[in-house]
């Protein structure tokens, strides 16, 4: 798929390094079909002394050595970057893009290049468990679909979609999703330690049920309604506390928590400014 393929990841974060590792792992591509830009030099050096590929400063250069270029780029370094890199891009190339809230028709329009993929990866994907959402222009082929496919894969699992609207959802829902576990994690290991548990002991506690929670649910093919359900016995102790967390609202707050977020990501992709949460 990659035969003859030079991969340049413009920026060389922990989400770039992410896919890097990934293809490596994978046996996707050799080391020498990657060439990495970054403006520190000293995180050039570390991720060449990790993984042996090819590293430039100048975005140019990294841009007009891939067929493949991927902007692992942070969102306001777009101004910069983008404008450095116009022009010095293939008609055969194809330009696949990480950057949050993004939309497909400014990366085309900003980089004079037509193949755009656009993706929304999530914070999983920096261990190989993410989920990213991505679609792409009509211009991009159905070989560098596969491409972006192996690409994002290396992230975790990935799912491509038609039309660019679903990843405005997939921000709200898988991007920030992160977010809200780990608020509901902080939660419970709060709970705990306030029941007396030691820090250390409730974290284990949580961690571990949270990772069994979504194994059983993934491989058990049941609605999750009936999975909780099935651990809800009358008059017992989840049922208690499940009275109370649905008296408080909690299935309210997070659906208008991911719809408010959902709000943002279009405003965002408009290029409105932000002004910061409704209270």
């Amino acid at each position: 798929m990659f035969q003859d393929k030079t991969i340049a990841f413009i920026g060389s974060g922990i989400m770039g390094e992410a896919m890097i590792r990934g293809l490596l792992a994978q046996n996707s591509v050799a080391a020498d079909q990657i060439i990495a830009s970054d403006p520190w030099p000293p995180r050039l050096e570390e991720i060449k002394g990790k993984y042996g590929i090819r590293v430039t400063k100048d975005n140019r250069e990294a841009a007009e050595a891939g067929q493949i270029i991927v902007l692992s780029i942070k969102p306001q370094s777009v101004p910069l970057v983008l404008p450095e890199i116009r022009g010095h891009l293939r008609s055969r190339d194809l330009l696949l893009s990480i950057i949050a809230g993004m939309p497909i028709g400014k990366l085309a329009d900003s980089s004079a290049h037509a193949a755009v993929v656009r993706s929304m990866p999530n914070t999983p994907a920096q261990i190989g468990q993410g989920i990213t959402v991505w679609t792409a222009t009509r211009e991009v082929t159905e070989e560098q679909k596969g491409q972006a496919r192996e690409i994002l894969g290396s992230l975790g699992k990935e799912i491509f979609v038609e039309e660019e609207d679903y990843l405005d959802m997939a921000t709200a829902l898988s991007g920030s999703g992160p977010g809200y576990v780990f608020l509901f994690m902080e939660a419970l290991i709060d709970a705990g330690v306030h029941m007396g548990f030691s820090r250390r002991v409730a974290e284990q506690l949580v961690f571990q049920t949270i990772l069994g929670s979504v194994e059983y649910a993934a491989q058990s093919g049941k609605h999750v309604a009936e999975l909780r359900n099935q651990v809800t016995s009358p008059g017992g102790t989840t049922a208690a506390a499940l009275y109370h967390m649905e008296k408080g609202g909690l299935r309210t707050v997070i659906s208008r928590g991911i719809w408010a977020a959902y709000q943002r990501s279009m405003a965002l992709g408009k290029g409105k400014p932000d002004k910061g949460p409704e209270l």
